[in-house]
């Protein structure tokens, strides 16, 4: 390879191998639409998203006339990034439908949000229960009187191994690159967690890390406790069903109990209701 040569990794945009291995927006927002409707019997209008990033799914949500969607990050490179690769490639109409807050999500919003979203296990970076607790109590006065949050969560013995990779394969010929979720500690103690995402290439490349996260990893009746806490009445949990062949087949329902799973991922919402 010549020196002046880049690798593929040199090359690549770590933000855009995430939204095309990690984030699936389109089912994010088909997946709100379902939980407020079934909530509310109406459609949502306002999403808040917090630890929005690159805001990919409030760009896909603002696509829709008349809806409002607001992204909170207290990282500027997202934000930044999201602006020049996602925001600018809706019509301006939509464009005036987005709002960006460089922001603790712990802040009060001037606008209620029919639907406020902490995806990607983001809120585990609270690693107490008084944090998440008062995170928790923010997200109902954000919410409007009618509103639903949803938050997503894995578990299973599985995803407490330490130095365990998951590999998947994405992209076709040059753009092919392959995702690795690597599990890189876990404190049964503490619980507290690190994991990385890992992009390689082809040529040997790669990007390591390419993102880093420190978390807590929260166990569903945990996260339900605090969330009853904060004064939210109701909360559901939304379980994968399965097909034929043992995989997830992408239908989400609510589930009071489930079968063990060596490694799993579930939603939960928390319904917040008018009087």
């Amino acid at each position: 390879m010549s020196k002046n040569k880049k690798t593929l990794a040199q090359e690549a945009d770590k933000y855009v191998l995430y939204q095309e291995s990690v984030q699936d927006p389109g089912h994010e927002v088909d997946f709100f639409d379902k939980v407020f409707k079934s909530e509310f019997k109406r459609k949502p209008r306002v999403l808040r998203e917090d630890f929005c990033g690159t805001f990919a799914i409030c760009c896909l949500w603002a696509k829709k006339k008349d809806r409002i969607a607001i992204g909170v990050d207290l990282d500027p490179e997202p934000l930044a990034w999201g602006r020049e690769h996602n925001l600018s490639k809706l019509k301006e109409e939509a464009q005036q439908r987005v709002t960006l807050l460089q922001e603790d999500v712990r802040s009060n919003g001037q606008v209620k949000a029919d639907i406020l979203a902490a995806q990607n296990f983001s809120f585990w970076i609270f690693k107490t229960r008084a944090g998440l607790l008062e995170y928790f109590k923010t997200a109902y006065r954000n919410l409007a009187e009618e509103g639903v949050m949803v938050l997503d969560m894995m578990g299973g013995p599985e995803c407490l191994e330490e130095n365990h990779e998951d590999i998947r394969k994405y992209g076709k010929g040059k753009k092919a690159f392959k995702y690795v979720w690597d599990q890189a500690r876990y404190d049964p103690i503490t619980h507290d967690a690190t994991f990385h995402i890992h992009f390689r290439f082809k040529d040997g490349s790669s990007l390591e890390p390419a993102f880093t996260y420190e978390w807590r990893f929260w166990s569903i009746p945990e996260v339900r406790e605090l969330l009853l806490e904060a004064g939210f009445p109701e909360v559901h949990v939304y379980w994968e069903g399965v097909d034929e062949d043992g995989e997830g087949d992408g239908k989400w329902k609510k589930r009071k109990s489930a079968a063990s799973d060596p490694s799993w991922i579930a939603y939960m919402t928390a319904v917040k209701r008018n009087g």
